[in-house]
């Protein structure tokens, strides 16, 4: 395995001063930090510049119920360009600042998003942009979790105009056909969204978590 860079050292240093106390836990050795809610992740990811030590800030969320092997960012910040580290001394500080934007941004995500009816509102109230295939999906299934029928028939109406250029687009479109004819009923949509979640997360290899009994 080769070094650990300066910079490296530095980012992972800071962030666990700053994000560990607030429950956060490093993936593995990786620049990425998740704050786990059960039914949806917290991302907290200090990329590392392709051409030099140092390191940029992205934080966002992801939703869970879309079920995938691989984490992304569904709603996202990039904080931080890449800060080139240069010396310990200069490069010191800026970890430090990096980890200090990143905790507040964490806080900040929690209080915008303690429940699924907050998520819904947020998404809800987000335009509609044609082509962009996931935007209207999780708006859908938070609107449907919400209870707000309305909302939810017109968001997966909206997925399911787009033209299907792919097998996965095809694949996701099956699915919104069967999310909008139980969208009215929010015990099947539930079901749906919590076993669609412990997929996910086996799938990410995440700890055991009761946390998304709280989709009600």
């Amino acid at each position: 395995m080769p070094p650990t860079s300066p910079a490296s050292q530095f980012v992972a240093g800071a962030a666990r001063a700053r994000l560990r106390p607030l429950g956060l836990r490093r993936r593995g050795q990786s620049r990425l930090w998740l704050d786990d809610h059960g039914w949806w992740l917290g991302l907290v990811e200090f990329p590392s510049p392709s051409w030099s030590q140092g390191s940029g800030l992205h934080v966002g969320a992801m939703w869970l119920w879309q079920d995938v092997d691989h984490f992304a960012f569904h709603l996202s910040e990039r904080l931080s360009g890449a800060e080139g580290y240069r010396s310990d001394e200069q490069f010191a500080p800026v970890a430090q600042d990096l980890a200090l934007r990143a905790e507040t941004q964490v806080q900040k995500l929690r209080h915008q998003f303690p429940d699924v009816q907050s998520v819904a509102r947020y998404l809800a109230a987000q335009p509609v942009r044609r082509g962009w295939f996931w935007e209207p999906w999780p708006a859908g299934v938070a609107a449907a979790l919400a209870g707000d029928v309305a909302v939810a028939q017109e968001r997966f109406a909206t997925v399911l105009e787009e033209e299907p250029v792919a097998p996965w687009m095809d694949s996701a479109q099956q699915t919104v056909r069967e999310l909008r004819g139980m969208a009215r009923d929010r015990s099947a949509i539930r079901a749906w969204a919590l076993s669609s979640i412990a997929s996910c997360r086996e799938r990410l290899r995440l700890t055991g978590s009761d946390k998304e009994l709280l989709i009600t």
